[in-house]
């Protein structure tokens, strides 16, 4: 069983007049990196949405075909058990954070799980460790680098032990350094067991990745690796 399987799927927004996606398949593998990229506004996000139930428990549609986590269609499973087997690392790395340390807010997620004490320290140790942010547990998020409030964002979503993690252009501003260290990050989480998603448009992030598919007119294409370097960078006028 596949940690996520999506079978034609299709979305339509509320307020939208076409598609969004159209017939969208998808398996993602235990312990396997994919990356899905396409043009701006193609639909990246709203796969993502799909995946982790922000549609359809929070943003409603039209909605026909299955996403499912772990053979359970996400519709039938509440939002909050999604955010327990799925966990998003967004773009703005400072909308995500708002605590006053990084302790703080990597305890937030297992606390709000009504956890105790010795389970919420155990996560916030584990945690820390795989993104090796551990020196500055104490330190207030506002003081530390993009990538470090990235690691910090990272670490937030791992203490809710998810199986799956999905980062939808967790890497676009960051400089080359930081993105460098978060891929290293994703890379040791892939060999933990995580099953990962990185949703992006640079082609220098695609590396890392098990497989590669192109999001466009609402359909999703898988990209053999040799094409990616001619067809891609000549997409993207690398």
């Amino acid at each position: 069983m596949n940690p996520v399987e999506i079978k034609n799927l299709y979305f339509k927004y509320e307020d939208g007049e076409n598609n969004i996606l159209n017939g969208v398949n998808l398996n993602l593998g235990r312990s396997e990196i994919i990356s899905v990229t396409g043009l701006s506004g193609c639909g990246k996000t709203t796969l993502c949405y799909c995946i982790c139930g922000i549609i359809p428990h929070i943003y409603r549609g039209l909605i026909k075909g299955t996403v499912n986590i772990f053979g359970k269609p996400v519709k039938e499973m509440s939002f909050g058990l999604v955010s327990t087997r799925v966990g998003v690392v967004f773009q703005d790395y400072d909308m995500q954070l708002f605590s006053p340390t990084v302790e703080d807010e990597i305890a937030f997620g297992p606390e709000n799980l009504c956890l105790g004490h010795d389970e919420i320290k155990r996560r916030v140790d584990t945690s820390l460790g795989l993104v090796n942010m551990e020196k500055y547990r104490f330190e207030h998020p506002e003081n530390l680098s993009g990538g470090e409030k990235q690691l910090v964002a990272i670490a937030s979503i791992l203490s809710m032990e998810p199986d799956v993690l999905i980062f939808d252009e967790s890497l676009s501003r960051l400089d080359e350094e930081s993105r460098d260290r978060i891929k290293k990050t994703i890379l040791l989480l892939k060999k933990s067991g995580k099953s990962i998603m990185l949703v992006d448009h640079g082609v220098e992030n695609f590396g890392i990745s098990d497989r590669i598919f192109f999001l466009e007119k609402g359909k999703l294409t898988e990209i053999d690796k040799q094409e990616k370097l001619e067809g891609l960078i000549e997409l993207y006028k690398i």
